[in-house]
């Protein structure tokens, strides 16, 4: 998929992420919106689907980001469009964390911070012990890099030659209740993973070349993390950077107003 088709994937998503969460009058809207562009490069550029059954995996760990892999999935036609409107409905299919359970394409339930990482490690070592070819990868956010299991991953993956596994860090600097560098400081991010044995790389997480050449880069033999730099709620400008769009609903202007600038 060429630049173009990425920029339009990308503005796809985020269009669904937004008539989502202002359907559902649902929150984590601005978390969604800063991994667009993430999810946007994995799914066109770097996760083979093909044959489906020996699919790499994609784990979506910040998984209240939900919104941003339900629209990736239909994008890419995994999912039906048509679910998309179920979102966080009274009977609906798809609920605001994920439930492996109700759609193809969702690799693993998760919601509770640390634990969509692990099992992705999970599925790594199994293919590993395989012999498999397929790869795995996890998206987490920098606030859920706080869980003592994120850490307790990051010693088991090297030990275990898992070089079949890419972690992404989402570092947008904002979390439910602040700042992760105020609330509990993981920085310098890149150094303590190198510490702990991995491979890393560090890249915008909004320049789709950046990302496609920092998950091309040769892992050497180690388990690889990509340390994203994000902006939270990116793509609509009165949402970017700004702690109220962890929580905050989306109204009939904020709906327009967003689409309008996202095109």
């Amino acid at each position: 998929m060429h630049s173009d088709q990425m920029s339009d994937m990308a503005r796809s998503i985020r269009r669904d992420i937004i008539e989502m969460a202002y359907s559902s009058s649902a929150p984590h809207v601005g978390s969604a919106l800063s991994c667009a562009d993430i999810l946007t490069v994995l799914y066109s550029g770097i996760l083979k689907l093909d044959p489906w059954d020996s699919r790499d995996k994609f784990i979506l760990s910040k998984a209240h980001a939900s919104t941003a892999l339900y629209a990736a999935l239909a994008a890419k036609g995994i999912m039906h469009r048509d679910l998309l409107a179920t979102y966080c409905k009274p009977g609906g299919c798809l609920p605001a964390h994920l439930d492996m359970t109700v759609a193809p394409g969702i690799e693993c339930s998760a919601g509770s911070l640390g634990h969509g990482f692990n099992i992705g490690l999970g599925m790594a070592y199994g293919f590993k012990q395989q012999r498999s070819a397929r790869r795995v990868y996890a998206l987490v956010g920098d606030g859920e890099t706080q869980e003592g299991s994120i850490w307790e991953g990051a010693l088991f993956a090297p030990t275990m030659g898992l070089d079949n596994f890419t972690a992404i860090i989402d570092c947008n600097n904002l979390q439910g209740y602040g700042r992760p560098t105020e609330v509990c400081s993981f920085e310098p991010v890149a150094e303590k993973w190198r510490a702990f044995g991995w491979q890393v790389c560090e890249a915008d997480g909004h320049d789709h070349g950046a990302l496609l050449a920092a998950f091309a880069e040769d892992s050497c033999g180690r388990p690889k993390v990509v340390v994203a730099r994000t902006i939270k709620g990116k793509g609509v400008s009165f949402m970017e950077n700004e702690l109220i769009w962890h929580y905050y609903i989306v109204t009939a202007e904020h709906r327009a107003r967003a689409l309008e600038e996202i095109g």
